[in-house]
Order: C-alpha cells, then sequence, then structure tokens
C-alpha cells in the first residue's frame, strides 16, 4: 500500500511507464485512461471514451480528452487531462484547471451550438462525437467537466456554469484526490453527509447498538429534499456497484409510479414506499432539535437498496421544478460496518445487497465478491507460483484487498519491497478485468463494449448453474489459462494504444475476439504461461488484425459513434464475418494442423 502521496505518485508513474510501449504514447494518454477507468469502476461516471482533441476555432482553444455518455443519454461527462509528469507532490494553480475546463467548456459550447461537427474532417472520430452532442444536448440532465491531472489542485471544484439552458458542473481529479481513493480502498470515504447542513437538524432515529463486532443498526426517515441534495452532489457514487447496474434493469413503470406520488400525493410518498437500505462507515450521533436522539453524520454512505428511488428524487425535480419535496420523507434503514477486513465487508455487504433486493428481479450471481468462482480464483492466485517459483499474480476478489495484503504482509520496508518484487500492482487483476479477458476470448466483443459492470453482469449470469447443475471450480491448468489470457489482452490493449487515438477499448476487445476464432484452439495458451510474456511475432500479428479491425468498426458503423455501433450484436456480426489477411507463419505460440493419416480416418 501506498503510505503517502509522493510514493503513490511515483508508483503512478510507474505503472504510466509499463503500460508505454517503446516510447511511442504521450503519457498524458495513458494517465488520462487510468484516472477515467478508475472514476467508471468506483461510479463517479459511466464508460468513459479516450477522444484526444485540441484544435482552435474563432481564436478559442478547445481541449479534450474523453467523454462519458449514460445509456439513457442524459447524463454527460467530459475529461481534460493536464499532465506534467511530475516525480514529487506539485501544486498546479487554480488558474491552470480553471483555463482547461474553460477549454474544454467551448468545445460544449460549439457542439451544444451546432457550430463544430461541420468544421472538423468527417472522418473523424471526434467529428461524429460533436454531431452527437449536437443532437442529445436538448435531452441532457446533467452535464460536468473533470479536469484530471497529476499535480495537487487547491480547489476541487468550480462554479457551477450555464450553457444554452444547462447546469454544467466543474471538478477536479487530481493526484490527492486519486490516492485517497486507492490508498484506502474505498472511495467513498468522500461521501460524507452533515445533516445539520442538508436537514437542518440530526435525523430522528431508533439506533441499535451491535451484539457482535459486524455492524450496528438505526432506523430514520430521510427528507426527500436531503436526499435530492445528496444525489445532486454525489450522483451514481452513492449507489453501491451491483445497484447502480440494475437501476437501467428494472422497468420505466417503477419510475413512473414514483414520480406520480411525488408530484401528486408527496405527504403519501413514506406510507407508499419500501424505502431505502444504507451502508455507511461511520455515523455519530447528536440530539435533535425536539431533544431525541438523532443522526448528524454519517461518513462512506452507500445505498444498497433504493438507488431508483433516489434517482428518481433528482430526475423528477429536475423536469417538474414545481414538484413539492418538503412534504416527502424516505423511510431508511442503515447499517454501519465495523468489520476491518476487505473481503469480509466486500461480502457482507454483498449479502445485504442480496437480500435487500430480493424484492426485485436481481440475479444472485451479481452479487458475486464471495461466490465459489471467485474464491476458488482467488485462492488458486495465492497458491501458484509463476515459473520463476518466487512471483505471482493477484486476483483481488474484494475491492482494497490488495493494499490489504501489502499492509498486513509487508510489515517493514524490506518485506514490502519483497512483497511488491513478487506481486506488482501491474499483475493485480480484479473481477471486472477477468470478465473482460475471458468475455473477449469467448467472441463476445459486443458484451465486453458494454462496459465493465454491464459485462460483469453477464459474465456472472452465464456463470450461473441451472437447478440441476453443479458448479464447476477452475483448475490449476485454467487459472494458468486465464493468466495466458489475461497477458494477452493486456499486451494488446498497451499497444494498441499507441497505434489509435479514439477506441482502444473496442478496439482491443474485438481484435482478441477475431485472433480467438481465428487461431484460438491453435494457441499453445501454457507457454505463453511458462514464458510470461507473448511473442513479437504473435503481437505483430495482433497488430495486423487491428488495424483491419479498425477499419471494419468504422467501415460498418454508418455514421455511429465506434463505442456506441461496437454494443450491438450486428457490429459483432459484421466484424467477426468480414475478411482477414491469412495469419503469418512461424509464430511460436501457434501449434501446427497435423494432417491426420490414413489410419487415422
Amino acid at each position: 500500500m501506498s503510505s503517502s502521496l509522493p510514493e503513490f505518485l511515483r508508483e503512478t508513474r510507474s505503472a504510466i511507464k509499463s503500460q508505454m510501449r517503446e516510447g511511442a504514447l504521450y503519457e498524458e494518454l495513458v494517465f488520462a485512461s487510468i484516472v477515467m477507468d478508475h472514476m467508471s469502476e468506483i461510479g463517479m461516471t459511466f464508460e468513459p471514451v479516450e477522444c484526444h482533441y485540441e484544435g482552435s476555432v474563432e481564436r478559442a482553444i478547445l481541449r479534450l480528452s474523453g467523454y462519458s455518455i449514460s445509456d439513457d443519454t442524459e447524463q454527460l461527462d467530459l475529461f481534460v487531462s493536464l499532465y506534467a509528469g511530475v516525480d514529487e507532490p506539485t501544486p498546479i494553480p487554480d488558474s491552470e484547471t480553471m483555463t482547461a475546463a474553460e477549454r474544454c467548456l467551448r468545445f460544449l459550447t460549439l457542439c451544444a451550438e451546432g457550430k463544430l461537427a461541420q468544421r472538423l474532417d468527417q472522418s473523424s472520430d471526434v467529428a461524429s462525437l460533436a454531431s452527437t452532442l449536437q443532437h442529445i444536448y436538448n435531452d441532457l440532465e446533467q452535464i460536468r467537466i473533470y479536469v484530471i491531472t497529476d499535480r495537487v489542485a487547491k480547489s476541487k471544484s468550480f462554479r457551477t456554469r450555464e450553457i444554452s439552458g444547462k447546469a454544467v458542473r466543474l471538478e477536479v481529479m487530481d493526484i490527492e484526490r486519486l490516492y485517497r481513493h486507492t490508498s484506502e480502498g474505498k472511495p467513498r470515504d468522500e461521501l460524507v453527509v452533515n445533516f445539520k447542513e442538508v436537514a437542518g437538524s440530526p435525523l430522528p432515529c431508533i439506533y441499535v447498538p451491535s451484539e457482535n463486532d459486524e455492524y450496528d443498526y438505526a432506523m430514520t426517515a430521510f427528507p426527500g429534499e436531503a436526499l435530492r441534495l445528496l444525489y445532486e452532489k454525489f450522483g451514481a457514487r452513492l449507489l453501491e456497484a451491483n445497484v447502480r447496474s440494475f437501476l437501467s434493469v428494472r422497468g420505466k413503470s417503477v419510475n413512473a409510479g414514483i414520480q406520480s406520488t411525488l408530484r401528486n400525493a408527496p405527504e403519501r410518498f413514506m406510507a407508499y414506499n419500501n424505502g431505502i437500505v444504507v451502508v455507511a462507515d461511520e455515523m455519530v450521533l447528536g440530539e435533535t432539535l425536539q431533544g431525541g436522539q438523532g443522526i448528524a453524520w454519517l461518513k462512506g454512505l452507500q445505498i444498497v437498496n433504493g438507488g431508483q428511488t433516489t434517482a428518481s428524487l433528482y430526475f423528477t425535480k429536475k423536469k417538474y421544478p414545481g414538484t413539492d419535496l418538503s412534504r416527502v420523507r424516505v423511510p431508511a434503514k442503515i447499517i454501519v460496518m465495523k468489520t476491518q477486513d476487505a473481503i469480509q465487508e466486500e461480502a457482507l455487504v454483498s449479502d445485504i445487497s442480496r437480500y435487500a433486493n430480493s424484492q426485485n428481479a436481481v440475479r444472485q450471481s451479481d452479487l458475486s465478491a464471495n461466490k465459489p468462482f471467485h474464491v476458488e480464483i482467488e485462492r488458486l492466485s495465492r497458491s501458484v507460483y509463476c515459473p520463476d517459483g518466487v512471483s505471482q499474480w493477484f486476483y483481488e476478489r474484494a475491492a482494497g484487498s490488495y493494499n490489504t495484503l501489502l499492509a498486513r504482509e509487508g510489515s517493514t520496508p524490506a518485506r514490502l519491497k519483497a512483497l511488491k518484487d513478487a506481486i506488482p500492482a501491474s499483475r493485480r487483476i480484479t473481477k471486472t478485468d477477468l470478465a473482460k479477458y475471458l468475455n473477449a476470448w469467448a467472441c463476445k466483443p459486443d458484451i465486453v463494449s458494454m462496459g465493465s459492470q454491464k459485462n460483469f453482469d453477464r459474465f456472472m449470469a452465464a456463470l450461473s448453474p441451472t437447478d440441476n447443475q453443479e458448479v464447476v471450480l477452475p483448475t490449476v491448468a485454467d487459472y494458468k489459462a486465464m493468466i495466458a489470457k489475461a497477458k494477452l489482452y493486456r499486451d494488446t490493449q498497451k499497444m494498441l494504444r499507441s497505434m489509435f487515438q479514439a477506441f482502444q477499448a473496442n478496439i482491443t476487445a474485438y481484435t482478441i475476439s477475431v485472433l480467438s476464432e481465428k487461431l484460438g484452439s491453435r494457441i499453445d495458451l501454457d507457454q505463453i504461461w511458462l514464458k510470461q510474456a507473448v511473442s513479437p511475432q504473435l503481437m505483430n500479428q495482433i497488430a495486423t488484425w487491428a488495424k483491419e479491425v479498425n477499419d471494419t468498426l468504422h467501415a460498418t458503423s454508418g455514421g455511429r459513434m465506434v463505442s456506441e455501433w461496437a454494443k450491438r450484436p450486428e457490429c459483432k456480426d459484421a466484424v467477426l464475418s468480414a475478411a482477414y489477411s491469412e495469419p503469418a507463419d512461424h509464430i511460436p505460440e501457434v501449434m501446427s494442423i497435423r494432417t491426420p493419416t490414413s489410419a487415422g480416418r
């Protein structure tokens, strides 16, 4: 675990360099990708797409590093990076982050006004983005611009701006904020609510101290306006990861019913609504205005049930400003975690989420940190050594467990160094990583392109046994093959970063699927495991097919954004059925096809 900000910064620099290919790529692009992926993983944004653009229109400089659009096209995030490549924590003036935000704002303004798309090269990826933003702008409910930087910013947010009648929030994700997230393994530490500020007083509650070391318990009712304010401030980060993925699953009718009650019978909301279930890391009790016991503030809160209710409060008020939330109360059950073990905590949160969501159409497999499949891969990762007999890969079954391992076993500087040498951060694989690698190899690039959480849901659903099937756990051989596929995917991703300006994630997933379809049965995965490397010959073949995949993705997209087109089954069919050049001869990992003898026919 990074014990200090300077150490975390150096580790980040090292991670960036490990993803560079022979210096052929700007470090800034890798840094932007690392930060955007992190923000997506913790629910701060949706599935981000790298899209680097710098230009000027009417003497105004425009900048963009990436974007993220929600599935319902109602929420938009734009990213602009400021990378200095510093080795020690260095301040960045607010004037510099503000200038970057302004350049991104200018880009957005010209898109909204329909003045940018026609000025750009129509074959460029940024032109299709500009055209898309022009079309969806009127329907957007939430817009945010994030400045991401490897320096330390004094201000983490700026005054909300208005562009063409829409409010645009400006935030800074600097190296300090990133460090706070990753060093604790709990990015929800930033989610702090003071009820005196949002509700005028501590919330009256019934508090039940626990008889065990796992959790304490309280029941209360959130004022509707307080819950709306929380969603406005934190967005989908309030919702536990599994719950976020369910929001789009449940039908529009649920939203419509909540919306109707809020607008027509707000005083009955508490009677009609099941309420929310909240998990928190800390709770402080105080005195209510009436002199009773109340919840003064919560830290690290996550909504594990009731995400639909919470989001509906925010969006109903935004769509119908006349909605009176002052009479709305939302029943809330609050569970305060006490366990210090990351894996035990994630398993408990998953169980709470599973049972709290049992009335919804939620698959048991989605709440999966403690599923046998993941438990077994974690066990294998701790018991199977690489061929050198010293190093290992690390399967992070629960968020933060890699850092927990370093903290627990790296008790002296020498031990910590030895541990990091044996299990470097570059060999850490998360649950969503593994699902991505395996689904791409299984020729499901359209599913992978849906993003980490949805791909993971589909992966787990496919793993779930039917009623009369037994759970088949992975063997040592299976584990080694998974690591070989992970190595193939990661090396491909690293190489393609420098080859393509945008949509590298989609091109990587589709290229791996093409590789699997063309050569999968002949590739000796055991050789990749034994060498812990992919040969230059195979990487050259992957590069050749990647160019052909990229051409096919663009040619078949019909003017749509490639990142959206890539999610469709029709795209998968078009790309996998396209013509590709023949594989080169003498690729070490490719086993030759033996011609059967007449006796064997």
